[in-house]
């Protein structure tokens, strides 16, 4: 029998007290929902319910999503977790970077640790919506992401959606995960699927072996994300996005770019290198935290472009200034001529089922 250690006995406290107060939280918050749906028709919306906070919202991605909020008639309190960040929000501000259509929209900045419940919930507060979508980088590490950037991920997410569940006026959480939650499986087994879709998860002790700590901060921070809100009763949405590309993305999102394609020699050569546009994603962002209040719900796969031939891997390694050996293989003709039995299906048929009218349905076959 092991000896438990004092510290690690108050650890242990600790997150038994931490489960038992999500449990409670989630217990209240399915009880409040259940009187809500008793009491009858829902009413218009308030102006509260058009208040979100967007996590890491001066990204390449976060800039895009709080527009479309904007578009939409949100008001938007961006969240940064560094005074450089804040004051590049300032300067967005200033020369109108971020601006709604009318003088009404709000977008507002604050400043909180990832990692810090108490003033994540201090900053979420009147906020009817978050969204996720910070990135981490260690400029120590190769690629920008090394191994301990995974822990991170997993604290921040955790923190987050705690800070969610314990917050009054917060209802709804969209994370921004990746596709790559979804392709890294264990293809040697003979039971495994060959279409990659929301269903689809990644393997971990794969992404360990390899060195994808990316993708493996990713897997670990979404499943952490998911075991909250089931514990609590939050409603939680993950979009699972290709490699984000768009207008200069080269010098706007480098560090996640070259961090998502570590690997990219496989994915490729599996057909499950993929792409979406910053624009595309952050209007499906949008789109399906709209409907989280009738049908959407559970994981969203998101691309809309899938390299199949040397020429786009050419032009995907100019437009990143990597090098085309990233992609592609030495050998020329197995690059031409990649056997159809390693070749996977990606589908994004649950996403675009919810934005049918807006967005073009991709399911390919390669």
């Amino acid at each position: 029998m092991g000896i438990v250690r004092p510290d690690e006995s108050r650890r242990m406290e600790i997150e038994e007290l931490r489960r038992m107060l999500l449990s409670c939280a989630g217990v209240y918050r399915r009880k409040e929902e259940e009187a809500l749906r008793l009491s009858g028709p829902a009413m218009p919306l308030e102006q509260d319910d058009k208040l979100v906070c967007v996590i890491g919202g001066v990204s390449y991605l976060g800039i895009a999503i709080v527009n479309q909020l904007l578009l939409r008639g949100y008001s938007v309190r961006i969240l940064v977790d560094n005074e450089e960040d804040l004051d590049k929000l300032r300067e967005m501000e200033t020369s109108g970077e971020m601006r709604g259509p009318n003088n009404s929209n709000v977008v507002e900045g604050v400043m909180a640790r990832l990692t810090e419940v108490e003033g994540l919930s201090e900053a979420f507060n009147g906020c009817r919506g978050v969204f996720q979508t910070a990135a981490f980088i260690d400029p120590a590490g190769l690629s920008g992401y090394s191994k301990s950037m995974a822990e991170v991920e997993v604290m921040a997410s955790k923190s987050v959606l705690e800070a969610c569940a314990s917050t009054s006026s917060v209802r709804y959480c969209v994370l921004t995960s990746s596709l790559l939650t979804c392709i890294w499986q264990d293809n040697g087994l003979n039971n495994t699927s060959r279409k990659i879709d929301h269903d689809s998860w990644s393997n971990d002790s794969i992404c360990t072996s390899k060195k994808l700590w990316y993708a493996l901060g990713k897997l670990r921070a979404e499943r952490a994300a998911w075991e909250i809100a089931k514990e609590t009763g939050l409603k939680l949405v993950t979009i699972c996005p290709g490699l984000i590309t768009g207008p200069e993305f080269r010098n706007r999102n480098p560090t996640p770019t070259i961090a998502y394609l570590k690997g990219a020699r496989e994915m490729y050569r599996k057909g499950l290198l993929a792409t979406v546009d910053v624009n595309a994603l952050a209007k499906a962002h949008v789109t399906v935290y709209e409907e989280m209040k009738n049908t959407a719900h559970g994981r969203y796969v998101c691309f809309d472009k899938v390299l199949s031939s040397p020429e786009e891997a050419e032009n995907l390694a100019r437009e990143t200034g990597i090098d085309i050996g990233t992609i592609l293989d030495d050998d020329v003709e197995l690059n031409d001529q990649n056997s159809s039995q390693e070749r996977f299906q990606l589908s994004d048929l649950k996403l675009c089922r919810l934005m049918s009218r807006t967005f073009r349905c991709l399911d390919y076959l390669n």
